[in-house]
């Protein structure tokens, strides 16, 4: 039987620790084939849909499918189980299901999306917002990764034409329940499984500044227009803002040239903002935004702001959502603040997700865990899941 320790060699980061695989890199591509292989031993037709995401039939493709599946690639130095532990286990559920005899009387189909993180080309969900439209394939084609390689270049050395990438309606009409298992992104699960109830609202922003690059012995600092300055206290000000359930994050700083003895000329700053609504959302990045603004003018630096993504708050189908639970024997409801592509899926069909706990919390990081036991739970309960849909 296939297991998440079969992956367990494939894309380790030896720097950051974890695995590092992104969307349509030579890791991906890796473990899309091995994706591939994996469905054809269970005779199941995979087909690759021209957003790059690739589709396991079991039986022919068609309308009111069941579909379940999640992703592959990960963050930069990411865990074992977010992404993977969900394709995994659609895999396990379907022998599960094969050993005691059942056949799907609906469509069924595991889906592999592309780019879910954002790890390389910065917005996550590439392949579910391209399949529903919540991204224009030119916007997408043109987001590049940091060696400047853009998203369509990379589709099509992976045999995919950029020009015929966006909205799917056909495959989107396939649709008729999507469930996605995951690894949960907190402390939330007290028992081994529960049912997704919402994702808060959250978006990302870029912080470009702007200042005078010079040299670190020779300048003055009272001649200096540093943009490390305000880009710092653009940290502190998102740890600020974050009151009230609110979470603001800046992972990411890159100051241009990057010289340990070089004032900067340039420094941009990713800001990931999340909260319950998208009315607090708005305002954490509001304040963050002022805060930057007024650092910027008074070290006599420029800033531009970008929003690169953004995603309502999601509200899983509650009937759906409580129809799952009843099946595994009432299951708990919890929100997650973590995004996935069955969030992007949420405003087109009944969308729901099954989360695995996670003992320590811990994720997008190497120690990010979930026991043997659990995930074999997980399994049982995903192909309970999909019997009584596709019965």
């Amino acid at each position: 039987m296939t297991d998440l320790a079969d992956l367990a060699s494939v894309g380790r980061d030896t720097r950051r620790g974890g695995y590092s695989r992104h969307g349509f890199d030579s890791v991906e591509l890796e473990l899309r084939t091995w994706f591939e292989e994996e469905a054809g031993r269970r005779g199941l037709d995979v087909e690759r849909d021209r957003n790059g995401n690739l589709w396991a039939w079991w039986g022919a493709p068609g309308p009111d499918a069941v579909i379940t599946g999640s992703h592959l690639d990960s963050v930069p130095g990411g865990g074992a189980f977010d992404g993977p532990l969900g394709v995994v286990s659609a895999l396990q559920a379907v022998d599960l299901l094969q050993a005691k005899g059942f056949r799907p009387a609906k469509p069924f189909a595991i889906v592999v999306f592309v780019e879910e993180e954002g790890g390389r080309f910065g917005v996550a969900c590439l392949g579910s917002r391209l399949l529903s439209g919540a991204i224009t394939p030119e916007a997408a084609c043109r987001l590049t990764d940091a060696d400047g390689v853009s998203f369509g270049e990379a589709a099509r050395a992976a045999g995919y034409d950029p020009a015929l990438m966006g909205r799917d309606p056909v495959a989107l009409q396939r649709i008729g329940r999507f469930v996605e298992l995951h690894v949960e992104q907190g402390r939330g699960l007290e028992v081994p499984v529960g049912v997704a109830s919402s994702i808060l609202a959250h978006g990302r922003w870029r912080f470009s500044f702007r200042g005078e690059g010079n040299h670190a012995g020779a300048t003055l600092i009272e001649d200096r227009r540093d943009p490390m300055i305000p880009a710092a206290q653009l940290v502190v000000a998102a740890r600020r803002a974050a009151t009230a359930g609110a979470r603001a994050t800046v992972g990411r700083l890159v100051p241009n040239p990057g010289g340990t003895n070089v004032i900067a000329s340039s420094v941009d700053v990713w800001l990931d903002a999340r909260a319950g609504d998208d009315a607090r959302t708005r305002e954490v990045v509001a304040e963050i935004t002022g805060a930057a603004r007024s650092a910027a003018a008074d070290e006599g630096c420029a800033v531009e702001v970008t929003e690169e993504s953004y995603g309502d708050t999601v509200h899983f189908d509650p009937a759906l959502r409580d129809e799952l639970a009843g099946v595994l024997g009432g299951v708990p409801a919890l929100p997650t603040g973590a995004g996935h592509d069955a969030g992007i899926l949420a405003a087109h069909v009944p969308t729901a997700m099954l989360f695995v706990r996670n003992p320590t919390g811990v994720s997008h990081a190497p120690e990010e865990y979930s026991s043997p036991e659990d995930c074999a739970a997980g399994v049982v309960a995903l192909a309970s899941t999909l019997e009584h849909l596709a019965r």
